[in-house]
């Protein structure tokens, strides 16, 4: 039986984070950064593997995001959201965040300003 760590918030926050695409890895300067209600998503590993779609709630505890298109049938044919770990995506459009575009700025590699992003 494993035994669960007990984490700060933050510790878990970091475990959230998610590999971005070659443009916004380019773009940012940064390979990876936690994963945020908002941010469009592309599943690279799992049963929907392929499919993308937006962040819809993002649950710390248990490390896993809930994303719009993937969801499982029930016996009585209801549709549920299946939450997904977060390593299993990649990060493809960010949300509009002025906190985050701050942090990023911040923790960019040459500490330049970056350029707003197209959606």
């Amino acid at each position: 039986m494993s035994k669960r760590v007990s984490r700060s918030l933050h510790g878990d926050h970091k475990i959230m984070a998610a590999p971005l695409s070659p443009g916004l890895r380019k773009s940012h300067g940064r390979r990876s950064i936690p994963v945020r209600k908002g941010d469009k998503v592309k599943l690279v590993r799992g049963d929907f593997k392929g499919i993308e779609g937006e962040v819809t709630a993002v649950d710390p505890k248990s490390h896993r995001v809930t994303i719009e298109k993937v969801v499982t049938t029930k016996a009585d044919e209801t549709e549920v959201p299946r939450p997904v770990h977060a390593s299993n995506v990649v990060i493809t459009s960010l949300a509009d965040d002025k906190t985050r575009n701050k942090i990023l700025k911040r923790r960019s590699k040459d500490g330049k300003e970056r350029p707003a992003e197209a959606p």
